[in-house]
């Protein structure tokens, strides 16, 4: 083949469509097996790096092309350098899809059995590595592709990563298959195991708890703009609806309190939410918690603030704060800017307004609310990674995962859904999302969509809140799972490389 990086970048770009919103998954197992067999071909370990790398910058490129669209709310950075952020975290994250299309090349190219599950090992680690290191990016991960199809099920027992592999495996049977049965053979056997998962779970039916979430479509022009903040919250408000007999639990957005509010401080602000509430409602609401300190100026004492976290607070009838959820795992450059001295003195800042950086929370952990039971909390971003949403000690009955996705565009918005879609599957658990301008859902413990509101809509959902499954295997065992599975992997590869051919 005469230009085989260009063609690896054009299978990058075109694999990135098996994910939400296009959901191409037969597209991203072609581009797969495409990028594999020119790997397999490459002439030294060079080459294959350097296709690893093509075919990962196109994958990225095209996956995340909602943050550029991040920049346009940014007024202290031109709109321009969305396009260079995208182009700079892409060549980052094409190192991992890199190292592990080199390591297949070096350990498995002298024997095509062997070949493709050294592939998937080191597809399972590079990914696992991509999640964690440097505070992790786990945006994508292949097996999310598999989320329309009963393959998914299979992240019941090996989690995210372990299906990503398991599309590798079968990606590699269309190229090296010495039967042509061997790609249709594959397909179908993770398709039948991960229904075999589903059938073993069961449905998990419904609890007798009712659920009100709320979407107000309020964008990020309005929710940073003070003028507009007292009609943002007329708004939820008025979607909350009137309170009824029966207990409820709303849900209100990431940020649904500005901080224009001092929700924590604000008691009159609380007084005014706990009238939407019936006497045995709870409101779960997004809103951020200042730190100041006082310091003495020449015009008296001035409480300056010095830090900030982004949480969720269950405010009960009586206006007082019944549990609060700091965000732990948080965004850099958008809840704090890495290298703050040296960045802001070359005209970089967050892309979040404001001059405070956040700080982390202690991590997952379960609340309890009165008459409701336990409610784990994943803010926005925490949710995409896998094995690392839920308190195991303290198994909650459900997830709130409330976001703010009005940032970015027409692709985050849904590739966001479909990995909280991903979480409910592995962990066996409900996961309840509301966000400013969509797209809000209620998902069951198997990851279907009960109900959703479309993008850029303002609505509610009123419903019963699913049943939790029992814990997953993957729920018991964590990432330990698709890492053992890996190690599996390269066992069998070992063993075929020993037999002659």
């Amino acid at each position: 083949m005469r230009y085989p990086k260009l063609v690896a970048l054009v299978a990058g770009l075109a694999s990135a469509t098996g994910f939400a919103p296009l959901d191409l998954w037969p597209v991203t197992l072609a581009s797969l097996a495409l990028w594999m067999w020119l790997v397999a071909g490459a002439p030294n370990l060079r080459a294959a790096l350097a296709l690893g790398w093509m075919f990962g910058l196109g994958h990225f490129a095209v996956g995340m092309n909602w943050i550029a669209g991040a920049f346009r709310y940014q007024e202290t950075m031109p709109v321009w350098l969305g396009a260079v952020a995208v182009g700079m975290l892409s060549a980052y994250l094409a190192v991992f899809p890199a190292v592990a299309g080199g390591l297949a090349w070096r350990w498995g190219r002298q024997h095509k059995v062997a070949y493709v599950p050294i592939f998937a090992a080191a597809w399972i680690v590079t990914e696992y590595l991509r999640a964690t290191l440097f505070t992790g990016f786990a945006w994508n991960p292949l097996g999310v592709a598999m989320l329309p199809t009963p393959a998914v099920g299979l992240a019941k027992v090996l989690g995210t990563y372990g299906l990503s592999g398991c599309v590798i495996l079968v990606a590699g049977a269309l190229v090296h298959a010495r039967r042509l049965i061997a790609f249709p053979a594959a397909l179908a056997s993770i398709l039948l195991l991960g229904w075999l998962s589903f059938s073993v779970a069961g449905d998990p039916g419904r609890t007798n708890l009712n659920v009100r979430v709320i979407q107000p479509n309020i964008g990020m022009n309005e929710s940073h703009d003070v003028a507009l903040a007292h009609s943002g919250l007329q708004k939820l408000a008025r979607l909350s609806g009137p309170p009824i007999a029966e207990p409820r639990l709303l849900f209100w957005p990431e940020a649904a309190i500005d901080d224009t509010y001092e929700i924590a401080y604000d008691s009159r602000l609380r007084g005014d939410l706990a009238s939407l509430l019936g006497p045995r409602d709870l409101l779960l609401t997004g809103g951020t918690r200042v730190e100041y300190t006082r310091r003495r100026r020449d015009t008296g004492i001035e409480e300056i603030g010095v830090s900030a976290t982004n949480s969720v607070f269950a405010i009960d009838p009586n206006g007082a704060v019944r549990a609060r959820y700091d965000k732990a795992h948080l965004v850099p450059y958008g809840e704090y800017l890495p290298m703050r001295p040296f960045l802001s003195a070359i005209g970089l800042s967050r892309l979040v307004p404001g001059d405070i950086d956040f700080l982390p929370g202690p991590g997952p952990r379960s609340v309890t609310l009165p008459g409701f039971g336990r409610m784990g909390l994943q803010i926005c971003y925490e949710i995409i990674f896998s094995g690392a949403v839920v308190d195991a000690a303290n198994r909650p009955g459900f997830i709130f995962n409330p976001s703010n996705d009005a940032w970015f565009g027409s692709w985050g918005p849904p590739e966001h859904l479909a990995q909280a879609q991903l979480r409910a599957v592995e962990e066996g658990i409900p996961v309840i999302r509301s966000t400013p301008t969509g797209i809000s859902a209620v998902i069951d413990s198997n990851g279907k969509l009960l109900v959703a509101l479309p993008l850029n809509k303002a609505g509610m959902i009123q419903t019963t809140l699913p049943a939790a499954a029992p814990p997953t295997v993957f729920a018991r065992y964590g990432n330990a799972l698709p890492l053992g599975f890996a190690l599996l992997l390269i066992g069998i590869a070992f063993a075929l490389r020993s037999k002659p051919r």
